[in-house]
């Protein structure tokens, strides 16, 4: 899974991206700071089900800490689009096809309205953030209705001549911008096209198209950043404006600074947290401590940083991921080197028993039998859809 962070220069996209990996991507108050994607990992959180045994788990893809599961993300940071990208502005096409592979945008905006179109300084609530998510939805949209008009006419009529399917002209049309079958059958019922004649298709029936894709394929979630230097108000008239899409309140900077002092040992915090602890304020410099209260009067206001939550909300909510525990010991949890809940997967809600089969390995997939469920020892069909925080292991021939 690969979560793409996008949104006009200078809103805070890098410091978002460094805040959630870690990385130190560069960083600076001007436009086109990032001139090529940045690409890292983060992770969301999941509640580990080794309690329930009584015996500590041996995490291998997703660490534990204090029964909480760290479910790697992939992340990709992609450099500030500009109205126009889908024309190239702003070297746009370019910018626009390091998205080709993500499942779903988190979309940074300023919520202190202090930068305009393109990213430059300006008087603090004299741009509406709202039109930058008006504005690069028009873009996605181009960018993706531009991709199926390709060479349209000959491809259209080829279909018709062969006979063959409109998801299948449809799927061929769009390779590489990961839109699964599930997601064009939901278009094709939203926007009324001719299922027999693709060639009659209008610039606009394309346009629609385009739309129902990208919001059945790759959601959008809203951060509202620079919170800390913006009013409840101001998220309160961005959310309304951009409804339905969720708008969540974050500072970027703040989580930034919280997750650098935790890993020097300055302060004790867990991403997502509401609070944080000083262990030995004697370490601070008074400059440190007046930044760590600053930090301290966000998470009393907004009641966290959001960024944590941002990421979480894309991945459960607006993605309906959930997570799964293969195992090959259903008594006891473990896999075949006495490892208590090794990995964590993270899959679409509706998976079914089968399809964790294949996540796990192609030939248990292919060779499968049934799935254990290894809370209640119930066997599984291959149909079966897995419920989230499963524990299951797969049967398979051998």
């Amino acid at each position: 899974m690969e979560v793409g962070i996008v949104g006009k220069p200078n809103v805070g996209k890098s410091t978002f991206f460094n805040a959630l990996t870690l990385l130190d991507a560069p960083m600076a108050p001007y436009p086109f700071t990032t001139t090529v994607p940045n690409r890292g990992v983060g992770a969301v959180r999941a509640k580990c089900p080794h309690p329930e045994k009584g015996t500590p788990c041996a995490p291998g893809n997703a660490k534990c800490v204090h029964g909480v599961r760290w479910i790697p993300v992939s992340l990709v940071d992609v450099p500030g689009l500009v109205p126009g990208a889908h024309e190239g502005k702003g070297l746009g096409h370019r910018f626009l096809d390091d998205l080709r592979a993500a499942d779903g945008f988190v979309q940074i905006v300023d919520l202190s309205g202090a930068t305009d179109a393109e990213g430059r300084i300006v008087p603090p609530g004299s741009h509406d953030p709202a039109e930058e998510v008006n504005w690069l939805e028009v873009e996605l949209v181009s960018w993706v209705a531009e991709i199926l008009s390709r060479d349209y006419e000959r491809h259209a009529r080829s279909t018709e001549l062969d006979g063959k399917k409109v998801e299948e002209f449809l799927a061929q049309r769009l390779t590489g911008l990961s839109i699964p079958p599930h997601a064009i059958s939901a278009a094709l019922r939203t926007v009324p096209v001719d299922r027999t004649h693709p060639s009659r298709w209008s610039v606009e029936d394309r346009v629609a198209l385009a739309g129902e894709l990208l919001r059945a394929a790759k959601p959008r979630l809203v951060a509202a950043n620079k919170c800390d230097r913006a009013s409840s108000e101001a998220l309160h008239a961005l959310a309304q404006e951009v409804a339905p899409l969720p708008a969540v309140p974050t500072s970027a900077e703040a989580e930034l600074t919280l997750r650098r002092a935790a890993r020097a040992g300055l302060v004790e915090y867990a991403p997502g947290d509401p609070s944080f602890t000083i262990p030995e304020p004697s370490r601070l410099s008074p400059p440190q401590q007046k930044a760590l209260e600053g930090i301290r009067a966000i998470l009393s206001h907004w009641g966290s940083t959001g960024v944590q939550g941002s990421l979480e909300s894309m991945v459960f909510d607006r993605l309906r991921q959930i997570v799964v525990y293969p195992v090959e010991d259903e008594t006891h949890w473990t896999d075949g080197q006495g490892r208590v809940l090794p990995d964590a997967l993270l899959v679409p809600a509706g998976t079914t028993a089968s399809e964790v089969a294949f996540r796990v390995h192609t030939d248990l997939g292919r060779n499968f039998i049934r799935a254990i469920d290894g809370r209640t020892h119930r066997a599984l069909a291959a149909d079966h859809a897995v419920e989230p925080n499963s524990v299951i292991r797969i049967v398979a021939r051998k």
